[in-house]
Formats: structure tokens, sequence, C-alpha cells
């Protein structure tokens, strides 16, 4: 099992004839990832890189089938693009684009309260479940499937910690980029109940990073919801000054709080292992695996 996508995914892609979103459907369908068509108002009828365009979400989707979209649009039109993916009823948006307005997420989170749609990012790299689907920015090649479920906030760590599972034999299971700005869709606690009712996942690996409450959320959840499943948790940004923010717009401690200790001290409390180095992570769900 997987969760999210898998074989069976069928994915559109919003902005498909632009360059980015041209560059990562040609690296979608490489890795087997289901790509059924994308959508640029204006073009509808045309095709694009072997796939048809269409003019609006709902064409697609009554077209297709398709049951997730990557959103490759500028900031400006970003919202747009995923309130009419929610308006078609798509089960899964993956939002790829930085920098949108905050005020239009705001607006994305309340069209999305009433519906059964799962929004990742904005500013997220997307999902991957290895050798089924792919959906985003993420390289396939440094990915091998296996039994640790990763949730992550922050790109880069995301790829160290599938380095470092690949490194010790555990391999994932689904690997999903939530995002870091300071609103976003899908959270560490939405991740984390799919994970634990997944059965080829093992084992799951938080990245977090300074700022927010997402991480001391997440502690809450595994008290209230106990799993024999191991959880290993990264928390970035530790000399991170007060003030500043650090790459990520949600990256920023702000009046004391959103500080990596209090993160780390809340998980700890909660029983999950800690790594005290992007170079320990895989080590560290190995040894937590193998203490049962």
């Amino acid at each position: 099992m997987a969760v999210l996508v898998d074989a069976h995914t069928k994915v559109i892609c919003q902005g498909i004839t632009g360059q980015q979103g041209t560059f990562y459907t040609e690296q979608a369908l490489a890795s087997g990832t289901q790509m059924v068509g994308g959508v640029r108002p204006g073009k509808g009828g045309a095709r694009h890189l072997g796939l048809p365009v269409f003019d609006t979400v709902k064409d697609a989707v009554d077209a297709t089938g398709a049951d997730a979209s990557v959103i490759f649009v500028p900031p400006a039109h970003a919202a747009h693009a995923m309130h009419e993916a929610i308006d078609a009823g798509m089960p899964l948006i993956v939002c790829v684009t930085e920098r949108i307005p905050v005020l239009d997420i705001v607006g994305v989170k309340r069209a999305l309260e009433s519906t059964n749609t799962r929004l990742l990012g904005p500013n997220c790299p997307g999902i991957i479940t290895p050798d089924e689907c792919r959906i985003g920015i993420m390289p396939q090649e440094i990915f091998r499937r296996g039994r640790i479920g990763i949730i992550s906030r922050t790109g880069t760590l995301t790829y160290e910690a599938v380095e470092q599972t690949t490194r010790v034999n555990l391999g994932q299971s689904t690997c999903i980029g939530i995002g870091a700005d300071p609103i976003q869709g899908m959270t560490f606690c939405d991740c984390l109940a799919l994970f634990m009712d997944d059965d080829e996942t093992e084992g799951v690996i938080l990245i977090g990073e300074i700022g927010g409450e997402a991480e001391e959320e997440a502690a809450d959840y595994l008290k209230a919801n106990h799993s024999d499943k191991p959880v290993v948790a990264y928390v970035a940004g530790r000399f991170a000054p007060p003030g500043r923010r650090m790459g990520h717009a949600g990256a920023i401690i702000q009046h004391g709080t959103g500080g990596a200790k209090a993160k780390l001290e809340a998980l700890r409390d909660a029983g999950v292992h800690i790594a005290e180095s992007p170079v320990t992570i895989g080590t560290t769900m190995a040894q937590a695996l193998a203490r049962g």
C-alpha cells in the first residue's frame, strides 16, 4: 500500500505549457506516473507532450477521470487555480508555487473546509510513492521503495532523509512535502494519521523547522493516538537568531515562540526519537525499529 498516491493515480498539470509545468510533466512521465492531461486557459483542444490540454480543470476531470492535480502557476494566479480544482472536486491538489500572498491562501483554506479535497502546499516539493507515482519536483532517482513514511516541511532536508533511509536499507513507502509557508493545506497530523493506518509503513520520519506550532501539534497528536510505529524527528534551525526569517516564510521565531528547543521538548515528551543531525536520521530510525 501507499498513502495519497499510487500507480492508479491519474494526474493533470495546471500550467502544463509553462516552462516549469513542461519540465516536471516530462519528469513525471519518465518516472511512470499516469499524467493524463493538463490545463491552460485558451489552449483547450491542443496537445502538449503528447497529452491533451483543457481550458478548465472540470473539462480535464470529465474527460480523463483525473484524481490529482499539480499546480505550476505563477503566484498571482495560483489561488485561482486551487479554487478551480476544489470546485471541480479534485481529491488531491499539490501546489508547488511559492510566494503566494497569505490572504489568498486564507481564502483557499476556507474553501477546503466544506469539501473532501486535500491540499499539499503551497510552496512544497510534492509527494512521491517510489516506483508508482511522482507529483511535484522531488527527484525520482534518489528514492527506493520501502517501509518508512516521510513528512517534511523543508525540501532539501527531505532529500537527506530519503538518502539516509535508503542507505540503511529501509527505503520509503511514501514521501510527503507539506510545504514551508505559514498557512498550508495538510499538516503533520493529517499525514501521521494516514501513515499510522498504512500496513506498508513501519516507521515515520518528521522533518520540521523553526516557526509555527506544527511540530508541537504533531506531538499532541502522537500523545493522544498511541501507535507502536516508531517516529523519528529532526528539527532544523536550532541556532537561528530570534526575529530573523531563515529561508522559508514560516521559518521564523517571534515573541519567544516557534523555537527549536520547545519543539524538541514536545516531541521527546511524546516518545519521538530525536535525530541530532541530518546525517543520523536513517540510523536513528533503524535503531528505533530494532528496539521494537
